[in-house]
């Protein structure tokens, strides 16, 4: 999982860094808001951790602005305020859960969790979408004609990042940094050629579904019965 944190206090920042990595999780840090804006607006991270102050834009406002550009990952507010003010704002500007300074490391994992399940597969591991049951454990596309085929770890992610952004428009660079990750090496014509492999996987268990490529805009998965 891909978490964003903005945290300007730089022990703070360093010590939270090093917490979630030890968990499994794929950690960016910004010191900023006005960097955690540009982040979070990338549309790769799975999980946003907001502290309230920090230089440029505060937490709210950077909550509010994704909310408006229609970002729609999970989002933690730490805040060093417990007024019941500064919460109410918080949740009103489009965070899904506070976390009040100081804070035990349990706690702060728990929650995370608790956002995390929010976007991820069910319980036996599935993304569904129109006639089409994606398996991520198991890396297994299902049709409700009983058509199946396995896919590859990319044609995994791609599908996994489209089901799970059902409705939106996913730009390439958006793809290419979510599957491929900032330190990989995957140009506009990757994503293209392993958008083709899906489509042929798409095509192969006969599913209404399909990938729409809108000309300088992207992809979007849409499906007829939906």
């Amino acid at each position: 999982m891909k978490i964003l944190l903005a945290e300007d206090e730089k022990r703070m920042n360093r010590a939270l860094c090093e917490i979630l990595r030890r968990e499994g999780y794929e950690v960016t840090a910004v010191d900023n808001g006005n960097d955690a804006l540009i982040e979070l607006e990338s549309g790769i991270y799975d999980l946003a951790v907001l502290d309230v102050m920090m230089p440029g834009l505060d937490g709210f406002s950077v909550a509010h602005r994704a909310r408006a550009s229609g970002i729609r990952s999970p989002i933690l507010m730490l805040t060093a305020k417990s007024e019941l003010d500064d919460k109410v704002e918080g949740l009103d500007s489009g965070a899904d859960d506070y976390l009040t300074k100081p804070f035990m490391t349990e706690e702060l994992l728990a929650r995370l969790r608790a956002l995390g399940r929010r976007g991820l597969p069910t319980n036996d591991g599935r993304l569904t979408f129109g006639d089409l049951s994606l398996d991520v454990k198991g890396a297994l596309l299902r049709c409700d004609n009983g058509q199946s085929v396995r896919l590859g770890e990319k044609e995994l992610r791609i599908l996994e990042y489209l089901i799970a952004n059902q409705g939106q428009v996913l730009g390439r660079e958006q793809i290419a940094l979510k599957v491929w990750g900032y330190e990989g090496d995957a140009e506009y014509n990757n994503v293209e050629v392993y958008m083709s492999f899906v489509r042929k996987k798409l095509a192969f268990v006969e599913s209404k579904c399909e990938i729409k490529a809108l000309r300088g805009i992207g992809y979007e998965l849409r499906c007829g019965d939906v």
